[in-house]
């Protein structure tokens, strides 16, 4: 089988080795836009969960990646200058660009042929491939040639957020809400490697409005943000990546394949940075590929099984991230609860947890906000 790939990213890459290293004789080649070392972004994070499903397929992989993460067993919440912990929930994390070159070294050792800065402007010079996987996220030129094809819709959440670095270590998964001179603002910020951390600043749209973002440089936005967060960041500076504003988009697909090609990671859906499961999706989906046309002699039964398998468990995941991205939506609100009370909500808004699962998941936390509850 002759199979290209579109897309050098976490989906593309795992793919493109997974199938070489299980079938050697296969002529496959990924064609990625940028240079092998360009990146956007800082770090990536999992969740133990993520990381046990990865580990039953391909536990070499895991071993090879594991050294270069940074671990926690808990979550830090941060509102009004308190802190509570949210004890039991185990997180995983590593810099984009060392996972990226890690999945890069996985794929020369297969002897997969990477076209690095390889733009591809037109399916028509694909023409020649048995299948065609199109792994180039948000912007993917497969969807948007065959957006009715494949059923596709877009739209974009309210909030505004622009995603930063830091040289400040943070001792675990961490959110801070505050409250500035014109509006509120929150930070998802997590290290990633013993000296480099994710910051990841959010903002419904009237703070943003307020701030004149939309006439501002990203060094001036840059500079609001590290004022904001003075006291999270304690001397520390805020590092640019591209950190321009963006409102968060969601990409979903009723039709998962379309002649011989077919969607996956952030090109088929993409779920809210906020229960921080992209990177996870789009492996997963290479996973979920591979065995179904390993599982089918033809091509289009093989691409129909990924997704009737497929479709139902990233439904499932997507639906709980819209529910945690409307949750977001409403922060403002949400911030004028007590702490314990704001953690709750916090921690329950995907709808995925309830009461009985949080008491054995965290019962430090569940103690301490049951406590609270009785003497309120």
């Amino acid at each position: 089988m002759r199979i290209a790939v579109i897309g050098g990213g976490p989906g593309g890459l795992y793919f493109a080795y997974l199938w070489k290293k299980r079938h050697p004789e296969a002529a496959i080649e990924l064609f990625e836009q940028n240079p092998a070392g360009a990146t956007w972004g800082f770090g990536v994070v999992f969740s133990d969960q993520a990381l046990e499903f990865l580990r039953a397929d391909d536990p070499e992989t895991v071993d090879a990646i594991d050294p270069h993460m940074e671990s926690w067993r808990n979550i830090t919440l941060n509102l009004r200058g308190e802190s509570v912990e949210i004890d039991g929930v185990g997180f995983s994390s590593i810099g984009r660009l060392e996972l990226l070159q890690l999945l890069q070294a996985r794929v020369r050792s297969v002897g997969v042929a990477v076209r690095y800065e390889t733009q591809i402007d037109s399916i028509d010079g694909l023409a020649g491939y048995d299948l065609i996987v199109a792994a180039d996220g948000l912007n993917s030129i497969v969807r948007r040639s065959f957006e009715r094809e494949f059923g596709t819709s877009v739209s974009y959440s309210t909030n505004k957020f622009a995603w930063y670095g830091t040289t400040k270590s943070f001792a675990t998964l961490s959110q801070t809400f505050v409250t500035a001179d014109r509006g509120t603002f929150n930070a998802h910020h997590y290290r990633y490697s013993p000296t480099m951390s994710t910051f990841l600043v959010e903002c419904d749209a009237a703070t943003w409005q307020a701030y004149g973002f939309e006439h501002s440089s990203i060094e001036e936005s840059q500079a609001v943000c590290e004022k904001v967060f003075a006291d999270t960041l304690d001397g520390h500076r805020l590092i640019s990546n591209r950190s321009v504003w963006r409102n968060f988009p969601w990409v979903w697909n009723e039709r998962w394949s379309f002649r011989n090609m077919v969607l996956i990671g952030d090109a088929l859906h993409t779920a809210h940075f906020s229960i921080g499961s992209g990177t996870r999706l789009a492996i997963e989906d290479a996973i979920a590929l591979t065995k179904a046309l390993e599982a089918e002699a033809d091509i289009a039964t093989a691409l129909a099984r990924y997704e009737r398998e497929r479709k139902p468990i990233v439904q499932k995941l997507v639906t709980a991230a819209r529910t945690s991205a409307d949750w977001y939506e409403h922060f403002p609100e949400h911030m004028k609860l007590d702490l314990m009370d704001f953690t709750y909500s916090y921690i329950t808004r995907s709808g995925r947890i309830d009461d009985a699962r949080l008491r054995a998941m965290s019962p430090q936390f569940m103690a301490r906000y049951e406590a609270s509850r009785r003497s309120a």
